[in-house]
């Protein structure tokens, strides 16, 4: 049977494992597809690059849209990432009938409606599993193998950089700054990880499992995102002698009044296997109605653990590409008449658990204060942890952990909190989630 025929944009890291593991595993690939699958064009600006790992099997150029414009190709695997000249290239390759598939979770979460809508009209297919925990199959699992169930929430560490840097101040009690020259040094982060540390890499991820798990629209801009930079080694070591560790989740849930969709550093129990995740992996946490808790682990990153991803896109692709495009696995796992119009929590509006640190003076009556606040906005107290002043020190961290209130709750009373003359600076204040 004639070969399917690829265009590869982007011979990087991962457009180099695509193409290394596609040409290992030709054999076993085939007989999944059935039928060859080859990529005979690569795009890059650096030709010697692409040279030096293509050789002669394919065609190479520093002209992006040759590739999504040549007729020959059937698949157009977009890998350049960013918002600006990938969206250019991967709606032009639907406009010229091409199926795409791609790793680009920043454009999706922003442009997702669009492109998919796009998609439709010219009956070809956007493909993504690459986008979302590199090698896991997290987009395939929620698309359609729990597709008999009703998704109740979804939390995961999705992001390697955060959780390489979490575990390691964890590990050796070392500062944010510390560890992020570390992981800078080991190229666990980039030059500038503003997206990773600050959480917007993860927002882009989570968006897209939000809208696969609820039936809505990507609404990217409505997730709240908070990072890890102004993390502290002390909230990790006392987070510990209470029992959780502190991780960077994307959460999303359905309730009632909507869905919630944030990102931001959380107390996890330490005996959730996925609060053991440690180093640069990645892990999933499902819960839904029928099947229950299901969990997904793997690397979230790396050459070949993401050409993994989009090669299985590859072959799926592949096996429709001559079915009715009305037959087709829906992009946002409902069909498209079928998606509901949602709305997305503000902050103030979810409702959780807390952690609180606070600096306070060392005199009688302060705790007694704190906690009549709290009380005053229904808010009441699961553990305490009191720690003596260092010699010589005239204050003492009070931290304390609450049972589940409102955001807008919360934050009424650290405003009044704050304002005591016996508290020292700001309060920290962290999420906590159960995950049972």
């Amino acid at each position: 049977m004639k070969p399917i025929q690829v265009g590869l944009l982007g011979i990087g890291t991962v457009g180099g494992g695509t193409f290394t593991v596609l040409n290992r595993n030709q054999e076993e690939i085939t007989r999944r597809a059935g039928r060859p699958i080859q990529i005979t064009m690569v795009a890059d600006k650096n030709l010697d690059l692409a040279r030096t790992v293509v050789g002669d099997a394919a065609t190479i150029t520093d002209d992006a849209f040759a590739v999504v414009r040549d007729p020959n190709v059937d698949i157009v695997v977009e890998l350049i990432g960013g918002y600006g000249i990938a969206k250019e290239l991967v709606l032009e390759a639907i406009r010229n009938g091409k199926h795409v598939v791609t790793a680009n979770k920043a454009l999706l979460a922003v442009h997702g409606n669009e492109i998919f809508a796009a998609a439709r009209e010219k009956g070809v297919t956007v493909a993504f599993e690459a986008a979302v925990a590199g090698g896991i199959p997290i987009i395939k699992a929620v698309r359609e193998g729990l597709s008999a169930n009703r998704i109740q929430w979804i939390a995961g560490i999705i992001n390697g950089t955060t959780n390489f840097i979490l575990s390691e101040m964890r590990d050796k009690g070392l500062s944010f700054n510390e560890v992020l020259a570390e992981a800078q040094r080991l190229g666990y982060a980039e030059a500038d990880p503003t997206f990773d540390v600050e959480g917007v890499d993860a927002a882009h991820k989570i968006t897209l499992l939000s809208a696969l798990a609820f039936g809505t629209p990507v609404q990217f801009n409505q997730a709240h995102i908070e990072g890890i930079t102004s993390l502290k080694a002390e909230d990790i070591r006392y987070a510990e002698q209470l029992g959780y560790r502190i991780k960077l989740l994307g959460i999303t849930r359905r309730t009632e009044a909507g869905v919630e969709l944030r990102v931001h550093p959380t107390l996890v129990p330490e005996k959730r296997l996925i609060a053991n995740v440690e180093g640069a992996m990645n892990a999933v946490l499902v819960q839904a109605d029928a099947v229950g808790a299901t969990l997904y682990y793997g690397k979230g990153a790396g050459a070949e653990p993401t050409a993994s991803a989009v090669i299985a896109d590859l072959v799926d692709v592949t096996r429709l590409h001559t079915a009715d495009p009305e037959h087709r696995v829906p992009h946002l796992a409902f069909q498209p008449d079928q998606l509901a119009e949602l709305p997305i929590l503000p902050i103030g509006e979810v409702e959780t658990a807390y952690y609180l640190r606070l600096s306070v003076e060392d005199k009688p009556g302060v705790l007694a204060d704190v906690t009549r606040i709290l009380a005053d906005h229904s808010i009441s107290i699961d553990a305490m942890l009191q720690r003596e002043p260092a010699e010589g020190a005239d204050q003492a961290d009070i931290i304390i952990l609450t049972h589940r209130t409102f955001e807008k709750h919360m934050s009424a009373a650290l405003e009044k909190i704050t304002a005591l003359s016996v508290v020292r600076g700001d309060v920290t204040r962290l999420r906590l989630e159960a995950l049972g």
